[in-house]
């Protein structure tokens, strides 16, 4: 480890003074440090030592930044290798840091982590009930900006993708993206996955999933009235949702949205 390669620094100072022995020290281009030290003796030879520290540079990299190829790389704690492209991703925001393999382990590939920060807040994971506020509608996905992770506030921005298959449990193929949600929803969905390089898959196929609030063209809070509609107290208005089973967790929406 580090603090060995300090002591073996240590141990040829002292048998090498640096008043008696001419020396340099060459810094390598991060993340390795070379030290080399040379003493010429009497007889003209010369030993030198060299040690490279293996410390990696403590580089801060973002959900979706790109951290290798999985054939070079083993994902770990904080990164995700996605099936599509076998590109390994961070899947939080934190500090970067390789593993080396064992030495006599079989697998050669270095291991890839992400260490992040508690002040960071909550950070999505696969099976996380979250509330996103809804961003953008198409004809086969819907895009939301997560504002709570089980029921803890984020304090980095994560995407959700919502898909045409994920929106309900039936009639999947009879489902239209803009009678299920629109810009400024607040949802409730399961994280399904990391999704791709930049977003995580949510899901609303569950009776408490859905969206929970939402706001008419004429600015009042609308009310469900039934699974697939709510209604404009102001006006009466009825648009369509994809509406969410009302419970108890009624007061984390106020918390996390507010």
């Amino acid at each position: 480890g580090i603090l060995q390669q300090y002591s073996a620094l240590h141990l040829a100072l002292a048998l090498f003074p640096l008043n008696t022995i001419g020396y340099k020290i060459e810094h390598c281009k991060r993340p390795k440090q070379s030290f080399v030290f040379e003493r010429a003796s009497l007889s003209g030879r010369c030993w030198s030592m060299t040690m490279a520290m293996e410390a990696e540079t403590q580089e801060l990299v973002t959900p979706g930044q790109v951290l290798g190829k999985a054939s070079q790389l083993k994902a770990g704690k904080g990164a995700y290798v996605s099936t599509e492209n076998g590109t390994v991703y961070a899947s939080l925001t934190g500090f970067r840091s390789l593993i080396p393999p064992p030495s006599d382990s079989v697998e050669q590939r270095s291991t890839v982590e992400v260490t992040g920060h508690k002040a960071h807040g909550a950070v999505p994971q696969p099976g996380s009930i979250v509330f996103a506020r809804v961003t953008k509608v198409m004809a086969r996905t819907a895009s939301a900006d997560i504002v709570c992770v089980d029921s803890k506030s984020v304090r980095e921005k994560f995407t959700g993708i919502i898909r045409q298959q994920d929106v309900r449990a039936t009639e999947i193929d009879k489902v239209d993206m803009h009678l299920s949600f629109r810009p400024g929803d607040i949802i409730r969905a399961l994280v399904l996955s990391l999704g791709d390089a930049r977003a995580y898959y949510l899901s609303t196929a569950k009776n408490e999933l859905g969206v929970v609030s939402a706001e008419s063209a004429a600015g009042g809070t609308m009310v469900p009235i039934s699974w697939t509609e709510m209604q404009c107290p102001l006006t009466g208005q009825v648009e369509p949702r994809k509406v969410a089973k009302v419970e108890a967790w009624v007061d984390q929406i106020r918390l996390c949205c507010s």
